[in-house]
């Protein structure tokens, strides 16, 4: 965690947990550790880790069985890519065309 950074730790934390999933690292229904557990290995409030794992909870990400703990969900992966993609193509793609626009080069490699 960047406790540096403009990001709020809790979207860091979720934004990590998402890129676990990419990677493989997390599986569907694997357990992610509870809100205690994360957030003292992490040394951030548990309020803090229950704001990421409710963010992950709405988009669907993962999923909770009372009592048990919290689970990466079924469809996870295919959610994370998705919604990484679409804030790719929205947000990145535009920057690097304009920083090559303003560096001078030629950004017709993109259009094909």
């Amino acid at each position: 965690m960047d406790f540096n950074s403009d990001k709020p730790i809790y979207l860091q934390i979720a934004d990590t947990i998402c890129d676990r999933i990419l990677s493989g690292e997390l599986k569907s229904e694997d357990r992610i550790p509870s809100v205690r557990e994360y957030g003292a290995e992490l040394g951030v409030n548990p309020n803090t880790m229950m704001r990421s794992y409710d963010k992950l909870l709405g988009e669907g990400i993962v999923y909770n069985k009372r009592g048990i703990g919290y689970f990466i969900a079924p469809d996870a992966r295919e959610k994370v890519l998705a919604q990484q993609r679409a804030d790719f193509l929205e947000k990145d793609v535009p920057a690097i065309l304009e920083r090559l626009t303003l560096l001078g080069l030629d950004t017709s490699v993109f259009n094909k």
